[in-house]
C-alpha cells in the first residue's frame, strides 16, 4: 500500500471530514471509496470508447448515449 499527501484547503477537509463522520467511515477510508468510483467510471468510459471506435464510425452516437447516460445534455 502507497501513501499518498495530499494538500487541501482547511474548508475542504472539514467538509470531508464531516461526510465521513456521518457515513460512519474514516476519512481515508471513505477517500479509497471515492478514488475507486473514479476509477471504475474512468475504466467504464475507457471500454466504451474503445468499443465506440469499433463500431463502423458510429462513435458520435456512442458518444451521445454514453453523455446520455451520465445526464448530460447535447
Amino acid at each position: 500500500m502507497t501513501a499518498l499527501t495530499l494538500r487541501l484547503p482547511d474548508h475542504k477537509h472539514a467538509r470531508l471530514k464531516a461526510m465521513a463522520e456521518q457515513r460512519g467511515i474514516s476519512l481515508a477510508r471513505m477517500l479509497d471509496e471515492l478514488t475507486t468510483q473514479a476509477l471504475v467510471e474512468f475504466d467504464t468510459e475507457t471500454r466504451f470508447m474503445v468499443r465506440a471506435s469499433r463500431g463502423a464510425q458510429r462513435t458520435e452516437r456512442g458518444i451521445e448515449l454514453l453523455n446520455k447516460a451520465q445526464g448530460q445534455t447535447a
